[in-house]
């Protein structure tokens, strides 16, 4: 039979985890395993797994400790008899440490996606069997947090590569110039960003500012209005978001999120030259003055050099989005699924031989 794997995810929303749940488990099946997603009921991550035909079960998870999920879990555990059991956050690690206590034979997985080092990642060391950091910068803050380093392993996320029909037309949209350089920006919504960005536009030499425009993705869609004299469109959230980022002519990320930055990959794939904070995962992305630019967070003094240097070098922004496609690949969604698998080979050794001790 198919080795089983059970996966284990307690969001309740859409997110950049449970994106890579989806391919990891699509990948999974495709590969002759048995996928099981677990998930708390009426959420996206169930409904599409469904519509990809990837056995599900519904577990509400209210707490790291919920004793019913914990119940509900131990029983899929006896009932399917998986291989092993992959957490895909700290909730549905915790219930899945607690049900695995009669079953300590299976190894249990942990994905880790944030470099945040609360002392309940202390737990990751306690209890899993390998931790998969989706960074170099996740696997060093578990390592600061107390978990050993022969534990954690890195797999970068996977990225599908982007399918455009059609790039969107800014310039019909705003009725800006053909000769106007159009800038997308991630995250912002953050006042941190939106905050650097300002004072990275206020920097700028006029003329730079008379061809610059901007374009900010997420939050509210608000419309045009200007940021220090630049017209800036904020469109909110955006459906089709490589159709967006294929119609501009570069994308900007001054304050990195926690995830790895799926439209950074998508906008190399797309050779739309980037510009994205040198800090956390992100900062792992891009190959500074190759394929994109690095600057520190925060730094309006450094995005404005960046801001500047693109807008006045065509040719330099052409070899930047000439890089991008080579860069983006190291994403790929099939690197992404054999590098877990790797880790579950490695966790199930260690298992065995870890019951040949003690027998």
């Amino acid at each position: 039979m198919p080795r089983r794997i059970l996966h284990l995810d307690s969001g309740r929303e859409w997110r950049g985890g449970q994106r890579q749940l989806l391919l990891l488990a699509d990948g999974q099946r495709a590969a002759g395993l048995e996928p099981l997603v677990v998930t708390p009921p009426h959420t996206a991550l169930l409904s599409r797994c469904r519509d990809h035909g990837i056995a599900v079960a519904a577990v509400r998870m209210r707490s790291h400790l919920d004793l019913l999920a914990v119940r509900r879990l131990h029983q899929l555990i006896r009932q399917w008899r998986p291989d092993l059991i992959h957490a895909h956050d700290a909730r549905s690690l915790a219930i899945a440490s607690v049900a695995r206590l009669l079953h300590r034979e299976i190894p249990l997985i942990v994905t880790r996606r944030s470099t945040a080092a609360p002392g309940r990642v202390r737990q990751y060391a306690k209890s899993a069997t390998r931790v998969i950091a989706i960074s170099d910068a996740v696997a060093a803050a578990l390592h600061e947090a107390g978990v050993p380093p022969d534990r954690i392993r890195r797999v970068y996320p996977g990225v599908r590569p982007p399918v455009v029909a059609a790039a969107r037309d800014w310039r019909t949209e705003t009725g800006w110039a053909a000769d106007d350089v159009i800038a997308g920006v991630i995250r912002a919504g953050s006042d941190i960003a939106l905050i650097t960005l300002a004072d990275a536009v206020e920097r700028l030499l006029p003329e730079d500012r008379s061809r610059l425009r901007l374009i900010t993705f997420g939050g509210t869609m608000v419309g045009t209005e200007r940021l220090n004299d630049v017209p800036l469109f904020r469109v909110g959230h955006v459906h089709d978001m490589p159709a967006a980022i294929a119609g501009l002519d570069l994308l900007v990320q001054p304050v990195a999120g926690d995830g790895l930055g799926t439209p950074i990959v998508e906008a190399l794939a797309l050779r739309v030259p980037v510009v994205v904070g040198r800090t956390g995962s992100l900062g792992e992305i891009v190959d500074d003055g190759v394929d994109g630019l690095l600057v520190p967070p925060g730094d309006p003094v450094a995005l404005a050099q960046a801001l500047s240097r693109l807008l006045h070098d065509e040719e330099f922004r052409r070899r930047l989005g000439s890089a991008g496609p080579a860069r983006a690949a190291q994403f790929d969604v099939s690197r992404f699924v054999a590098g877990v698998e790797a880790v579950y080979d490695d966790a199930r050794r260690t298992a065995r031989a870890w019951r040949g001790r003690s027998q």
